[in-house]
């Protein structure tokens, strides 16, 4: 399989905020888009469907965070749900989960590798990290020679009993 064509988006999903990045149509580049801010009644995922609108994205590949040693916490279950919600938002897109561990940390890096002083990355660490999370799944697109990460189907009647 040859690496697909169509704009991706990357979703780094928070308890406050929500980065979002996207690809390039031929899955070269990833580009940070904007933060969203969580709201209690969850109009940031509007947000974000007209973001995956807005690009004719075929793919959200939202990032798994996991322990250094490879289980799941809270933060973990958390992503799960937000990708569950995504992929009811936008069924004709594909949803996927990738294992973002450390992905926050090398957002700050290449953040304070650019010059960008420390009081800033509040506003921008999301998006960087949702590029990063993206980059990955890009990268095994490429190297693996299939679509990344694992599937995330909407709820259907029979899969939510």
């Amino acid at each position: 399989m040859s690496m697909r064509r169509g704009v991706r988006l990357g979703v780094d999903v928070g308890t406050v905020r929500i980065g979002v990045a996207r690809s390039d149509p031929d899955g070269i580049l990833a580009l940070p888009v904007e933060t969203l801010h969580r709201a209690d009644d969850g109009t940031e995922l509007d947000r974000l469907v007209a973001i995956a609108h807005e690009f004719t994205a075929i793919e959200v590949v939202v990032g798994l965070p996991r322990h250094l040693r490879g289980s799941e916490g809270v933060s973990a279950k958390g992503a799960r749900r937000y990708a569950r919600r995504i992929a009811n938002a936008l069924p004709e897109v594909r949803v996927c989960l990738v294992d973002e561990r450390l992905s926050s940390n090398q957002a700050h890096h290449r953040l304070r590798e650019s010059g960008v002083p420390e009081r800033e990355h509040r506003a921008v660490v999301d998006q960087v990290a949702a590029q990063v999370i993206l980059e990955q799944a890009l990268e095994e697109e490429r190297l693996g020679q299939h679509a990344p990460g694992a599937p995330v189907a909407p709820t259907t009647r029979k899969n939510a009993l």
